[in-house]
This record gives structure tokens, C-alpha cells and sequence, in this order.
């Protein structure tokens, strides 16, 4: 028998504009209790490049600074049994409350999914045609081995809809 891990709840305020999802948390991830722990995620240096901020290692700043950019951060998966952080290695999984989510938080104006997995997670939860744009972005993790560069440039879709 696998682990059951679960998901963090969602950095979510009533200014958040967009949603970013990932699939669920990491192994490091789930051992600090912070969103993308791992030193080799991409995600942090990618929001602090794209608002040009000073990167800082400090978890409290970074939420911060998604809050200050009105950037919202959950996962599409709530719980599942997985062995190490692969998103293959995902079993018997359940979905968060994303309809519900966005029924409190009207503001979001579009939802992104970091990686594939979570980009057909979600689909299975809203269909494909829902009413938000969805925009699947290249995953963050250091597993997907694309250039830093080539993944900011995916990610900069970002700020058109923010303010």
C-alpha cells in the first residue's frame, strides 16, 4: 500500500485574478509544508522573474508576492496514494473543490495548470469547455527538463490577465 498524501489548502484572497494549479504537492513539498519546496522547482524564480521582484527563499515573502500580484495557488488533485513526487506514480486520486473555489472567488478571471498532469486533471473536473479560460503551462518541476528561459517565455501568458 501506498501513501495517502494530501493537498495544502489554497492561497486564495477575494483580489485574486488568477488561478495557478498544480497536480499535488511533492515529497519536499509535503516535508515543509510549502507550496514548491523543492530547491529545483522552477515555480518561485518563474513569478519573481515575470513581476520583477528580489527572489527570496523566505516562504511568507513568496506568498506575499502572490498575493501582491493577485495570483491564487492550489492543486488539482485533494488527496491520492503516490510513492516519491512523480505525478505517474499518482493512484486513486481525489479532486478538490475547484467549481466550488471559483464559485467564491468571482475574481478569477483564468486558471493555469502547471504541467499536464494537472492541465487533464482538471479537465475531468470542469469539462472542457468552461466558462474561465484554461491555459496549460510547461510543469516547473526540474523532471520537465526544458530550458528556464523557454519556460518563463510559456509562463509570461500570465500577465495578460492580470491588471
Amino acid at each position: 500500500m501506498q501513501n495517502r498524501i494530501s493537498s495544502f489548502p489554497p492561497i486564495i484572497d477575494a483580489q485574486s485574478e488568477i488561478l495557478i494549479l498544480g497536480s499535488i504537492p511533492g515529497v519536499k513539498s509535503l516535508e515543509k509544508q510549502q507550496y514548491y519546496a523543492h530547491p529545483q522547482n522552477k515555480f518561485w524564480r518563474i513569478i519573481f522573474s515575470l513581476f520583477n521582484d528580489n527572489f527570496t527563499e523566505d516562504y511568507l515573502e513568496r506568498v506575499n508576492v502572490l498575493n501582491k500580484h493577485h495570483i491564487a495557488l492550489w492543486d488539482v488533485i485533494d488527496t491520492c496514494e503516490r510513492k516519491g513526487s512523480l505525478d505517474s506514480e499518482i493512484k486513486n486520486e481525489e479532486a478538490n473543490q475547484i467549481a466550488e473555489l471559483l464559485e467564491q472567488f468571482p475574481n478569477i478571471k483564468a486558471i493555469f495548470c502547471n504541467g499536464g498532469k494537472s492541465y487533464k486533471n482538471l479537465q475531468k473536473v470542469l469539462g472542457k469547455n468552461y466558462k474561465l479560460p484554461i491555459v496549460s503551462l510547461p510543469s516547473t518541476s526540474p523532471l520537465h527538463t526544458i530550458p528556464f528561459e523557454k519556460k518563463l517565455e510559456a509562463w509570461v501568458k500570465i500577465l495578460e490577465f492580470l491588471k
